[in-house]
């Protein structure tokens, strides 16, 4: 299985907490509209991130046990081979009389 951020390199702006503070309005524009990725720190320690809120909604997603075992599932039936193309499963989907397989 290809894991796709290993492909991308994701950056993590740093910031003071202080800067971050006085700029909140700029790095919560960053995060919406760039998809950056920021981490603010106390003494140069990093305290807390801020990502947009569809990335983090992806990340709890991903934490999902349900959600887990679905990949899981879905990743066994391909590595069978029981997984098909998207042309035959378009083919199945607009074919009104043709009855679909359940699994």
């Amino acid at each position: 299985m290809i894991n796709i951020n290993q492909h991308m390199k994701t950056i993590v702006n740093r910031l003071p907490l202080t800067k971050a503070r006085v700029n909140l309005g700029q790095v919560v524009r960053r995060a919406h509209v760039n998809g950056e990725l920021f981490t603010f720190e106390k003494d140069g320690i990093p305290v807390v991130g801020l990502m947009h809120v569809d990335d983090l909604e992806d990340y709890l997603e991903m934490q999902s046990r349900s959600v887990k075992e679905q990949i899981q599932t879905s990743t066994a039936e391909y590595r069978r081979g029981a997984a098909r193309s998207v042309h035959e499963f378009m083919v199945e989907l607009k074919s009104p009389t043709r009855k679909r397989k359940k699994k």
